[in-house]
């Protein structure tokens, strides 16, 4: 499960359909609706919030709005809590770092146009995420 720190324009269709599924997958492990994935790290961050649903609806509603300026269809009504007021959570910078050097390697190897337009950006955050110094979150699992 790769839920991305980095803001949803910087992923490509692929990683973008995937950021919404394994998110909705997560908002079902916060709902109590299924069983599989409860001890997942890259739910520790949203765990951590006063209103875990509210938080990754916040997250969710992001990615749809993403997808909606690229013409895609996500269904919103799969969101439990959209619109709920949230305070941002914090992501390192290092975290990011790591998460933009593995989209570029993904990108490199499926999107040669994404890699191009990947190589000209800067990484920034996804809306929820506020970066402060720091390495590579606790959670993290990746290895690149």
């Amino acid at each position: 499960m790769r839920i991305w720190s980095l803001h949803p324009s910087h992923l490509d269709r692929a990683a973008l359909v995937a950021d919404w599924r394994e998110t909705l997958l997560a908002q079902a492990v916060l709902a109590g609706r299924t069983k599989g994935y409860t001890r997942h790290p890259q739910l520790e961050r949203f765990r951590a919030q006063a209103d875990p649903l509210a938080s990754v609806g916040f997250y969710l509603a992001c990615v749809a709005d993403e997808a909606d300026a690229r013409g895609y269809r996500f269904d919103r009504t799969r969101i439990l809590s959209p619109g709920s007021p949230v305070s941002p959570i914090s992501v390192t910078d290092g975290q990011l770092a790591l998460e933009w050097t593995h989209l570029g390697a993904k990108l490199a190897e499926r999107s040669p146009s994404d890699a191009v337009r990947w190589r000209a950006a800067s990484p920034t955050p996804h809306p929820l995420f506020a970066v402060v110094p720091g390495p590579v979150e606790s959670w993290e699992r990746a290895v690149l």
